[in-house]
């Protein structure tokens, strides 16, 4: 009905948010598929043809028709869909346009709970500081009374003591829970969609359930309600912190079932050998699909992943990707944090054939793991050099897409700038990410905080070339100014064609 408002690429992505539990994903690579085709494609114009008023069939109690939004006339899994959708590509449009679309997504006089949820999760991404809860008072006592009968008839405490009344929560327990969140998190974690049922979130309940059995001490069952009520939080993509994926200490190996101690064994024999691997060999390898987050850590200890002969890496990396299904994002960042962290930090030359083929080849399977696992890491490390840049430097160019360059560029704004990290951003402009108002000004800024530190910088002044021959239609005369000032401090031979090429941005 509505189809005929929307051009093309609108269509295309209306019927893929259409397609039930895996809207989400389709519309995301029908976009991508967009991007590469016409890389200045926008979605501005589909969001606003969302936002139009329409009429209804509906009447109001004197007669006459109502008005709504068009998003509030598809149905509940279609806005669930949009809005899990518009999280990924947000770095694509204006703030002020997804607000307009949330405050359209508030006038339906019955609103879905989930829906409801996501557009509250949007807000917070965007820097807003709600303090209402995402969860509805009916689904509160909803998981009161499960956890009451989880725990025991007659018992009170544990999850019920959470949910037995609103209390604003303290930073410190946002991050303690954003911790558990991220340790626990399968890899469709960065924002759950609310109709996703997957198998693996199925087992995931089933580990929750039976911790809750065996665990009745307070700070085992805060824990548990931390990983679950968490499941609402988005991680936002540019937000996740390292912390996220460091072990837990002092765990015991006795926490593995027999079946996948037995074949840890069998992996120390298959890498110790000098043969090729068959696709039997590779079988003792499917029991990470049936390790939880904690097991993993205890996995990659008993193998001692981190001392890895590099010549192993080619054939260790073969079988984990030749694994079906897929790793889940919390088992596929902690194996890359034990087997390859460790090695690109320690790295005083360039890095050998084997380590760049295992990392490469990682990465383009699992790019989001190896961004939280292994890039932020090394941007956050103060002494890295041009061995580990060079590193990165690959994956940007050779591994990653669009929307995951973005995500490492917004990691360097919350870094400290190096020669190192100096050359990473180049390579990141290199490739020409499409960057929306709001990331391009917080870019500026780090470049005006930056440029005292770099007056004799020869790479921090061929990055601010880059950055005023390839992004003119950027730069505001806000900007012009905020850059101006941050030329005049530049003590390098490429300081008047610095100020030229400024001097020629101009708007009419």
């Amino acid at each position: 009905m509505f189809l005929s408002r929307f051009d093309g690429q609108g269509k295309l992505l209306i019927r893929s948010l259409l397609s039930g539990v895996s809207g989400t994903c389709r519309a995301l690579n029908v976009f991508r598929r967009q991007q590469r085709t016409k890389p200045d494609i926008s979605l501005q114009g589909f969001v606003h043809t969302l936002c139009r008023d329409e009429l209804t069939c509906a009447r109001t109690e004197d007669g006459s028709l109502t008005v709504k939004p068009m998003v509030c006339l598809f149905p509940a899994s279609f806005r669930q869909n949009l809005l899990s959708f518009i999280h990924l590509v947000q770095s694509a449009l204006p703030q002020t346009t997804v607000l307009h679309l949330l405050e359209c997504l508030r006038q339906d006089p019955h609103p879905n709970s989930w829906v409801t949820a996501l557009v509250r999760q949007l807000e917070r991404d965007m820097g807003g500081h709600s303090e209402e809860p995402l969860y509805t008072t009916q689904c509160s006592q909803r998981l009161k009374e499960l956890s009451e009968r989880l725990v025991g008839s007659g018992e009170t405490g544990g999850w019920a003591k959470y949910f037995s009344g609103p209390k604003p929560a303290s930073a410190s327990q946002s991050a303690s829970g954003s911790i558990a969140l991220g340790t626990q998190r399968k890899r469709k974690g960065s924002f759950v969609s609310p109709d996703s049922e997957s198998e693996e979130t199925g087992q995931q309940s089933k580990r929750i359930k039976m911790d809750i059995c065996v665990n009745k001490d307070p700070a085992s069952e805060k824990k548990t309600l931390e990983m679950t009520s968490g499941g609402l939080e988005a991680e936002v993509l540019a937000g996740s912190s390292a912390e996220e994926l460091q072990p837990a200490p002092h765990t015991p190996p006795d926490v593995l079932p027999e079946h996948i101690k037995a074949s840890i064994s069998q992996i120390k024999e298959l890498l110790e050998c000098e043969t090729e691997l068959d696709q039997s060999s590779t079988e003792v390898f499917k029991v990470l699909n049936d390790c939880d987050p904690t097991q993993v850590e205890v996995f990659c200890s008993m193998l001692s992943l981190p001392d890895v002969a590099e010549q192993t890496l080619p054939k260790l990396c073969s079988c984990i990707l030749s694994l079906s299904p897929d790793l889940s994002y919390s088992t596929a960042a902690t194996l890359i944090k034990s087997l390859l962290l460790g090695k690109v930090l320690s790295l005083s030359e360039p890095a050998s054939r084997c380590l760049v083929t295992a990392v490469t080849s990682l990465c383009s399977h699992y790019p989001r793991p190896m961004c939280h696992a292994l890039i932020r890491p090394v941007l956050e490390e103060k002494n890295i050099g041009n061995p580990q840049a060079e590193v990165l430097n690959r994956l940007i160019e050779s591994c990653l897409d669009h929307h995951y360059r973005l995500l490492v560029l917004q990691m360097t704004f919350n870094v400290a700038w190096s020669e190192a990290v100096l050359s990473i951003i180049h390579s990141l402009l290199d490739s020409k990410p499409e960057l929306n108002e709001d990331l391009f000004t917080q870019f500026t800024d780090q470049l005006v905080s930056q440029a005292p530190q770099f007056t004799k910088s020869v790479k921090f002044a061929k990055m601010m070339l880059t950055v005023l021959t390839k992004f003119t239609s950027h730069v505001t005369d806000a900007h012009k100014h905020s850059l101006s000032g941050c030329l005049m401090l530049n003590e390098t031979f490429l300081k008047k064609s610095l100020q030229a090429a400024l001097k020629r941005i101009t708007h009419t």
